[in-house]
């Protein structure tokens, strides 16, 4: 079995995921119909059956109701059968800030609808950075009105996926978070999320990695250094990058397999969400994920990471 669909427990969920995660940010945003079912599917033929969305995600919901009719049950190459998994998360509407427990019970009810489902098995409070603390745990905020859905049964897991660690850390406190989402922070540039991972292992949180890549900066070889975490690399990052690619072309390792690896090596971590947007970057990130990396790399590539003070500030972390 690829290293890429090779599950393990998320938390004390229940549940179980790949260690890689389908995105499908881009596949709503960027993909028309056609295009989406046939990466959708691709995916699920070839053992991705673990899919994480949103409400905010385009069509990305959409996209994957219409796939999903045709998909249950159907075997992939491995002969495995059996249904897709599909985590999304709640939202504010569509050019709203209105993020009240009325607006979440609406998310879910779109969710449902578009997905076809009658609940769903893991849902996060998306980017709860949108708000205060103290508003979202209100008695008619977005936080009580989730419990209340996963009382009823409409959802059977609650999760919340963010940025700022210090602000994740206040939600998995509250030991009312099965699962949590970190972006951006738990990869070979940043490893900021580590504060969150001890907590997260201390309370049988699982945890979901996102954007190993970083926005791009970590999935090339060669050639100029992309933007990472939404902003034009600085010069330390840009450095850092340039020597990340001088130690994976000595060890004969595409960068984006250290990229995508780096996460996925740490016990704490049950799974990577990674973004696509074409069956052919689905064959390169499945062959990301089974290469082999030497034990020796890793020491190298952590005395390659920033001094944790040169994120302090950044999108307040």
């Amino acid at each position: 079995m690829s290293a890429a669909i090779a599950d393990q427990a998320l938390g004390t969920t229940g549940l179980r995921v790949p260690s890689v995660v389908l995105g499908t940010s881009g596949i709503g945003r960027q993909l028309d119909a056609p295009g989406a079912a046939a990466v959708l599917r691709a995916a699920a033929s070839s053992g991705w059956r673990t899919w994480d969305t949103s409400n905010e995600y385009g069509d990305a919901e959409a996209f994957i109701g219409s796939a999903l009719a045709g998909l249950d049950g159907v075997a992939d190459t491995a002969g495995t059968t059996g249904t897709v998994q599909v985590f999304t998360k709640v939202d504010p509407a569509p050019g709203s800030s209105d993020f009240s427990g009325a607006r979440v019970r609406a998310s879910v009810a779109e969710s449902l609808g578009r997905l076809g489902r009658d609940r769903l098995p893991l849902v996060h409070f998306h980017d709860p950075e949108r708000m205060t603390f103290a508003d979202a745990m209100a008695p008619d905020g977005p936080v009580r009105a989730l419990l209340e859905l996963r009382e009823a049964g409409t959802i059977e897991h609650l999760g919340v996926a963010g940025g700022p660690i210090g602000l994740l850390r206040q939600y998995v406190r509250t030991g009312e978070f099965e699962a949590v989402v970190t972006h951006n922070r738990l990869t070979l540039l940043d490893r900021s999320a580590e504060t969150l991972l001890d907590d997260c292992a201390d309370l049988g949180v699982g945890v979901l990695n996102a954007a190993p890549f970083g926005g791009g900066a970590l999935a090339d070889d060669d050639g100029p250094v992309r933007r990472y975490h939404y902003r034009d690399v600085d010069a330390v990052q840009q450095d850092a990058v340039l020597r990340i690619r001088a130690i994976a072309r000595a060890a004969g390792i595409p960068v984006g397999a250290l990229a995508l690896r780096a996460a996925n090596r740490d016990p704490r971590v049950a799974g990577t969400i990674v973004g696509v947007t074409s069956t052919a970057q689905l064959t390169q990130v499945t062959a990301w994920a089974d290469a082999d990396v030497p034990d020796g790399v890793w020491p190298e590539l952590d005395a390659v990471l920033p001094d944790p003070a040169h994120w302090a500030g950044e999108l307040g972390r």
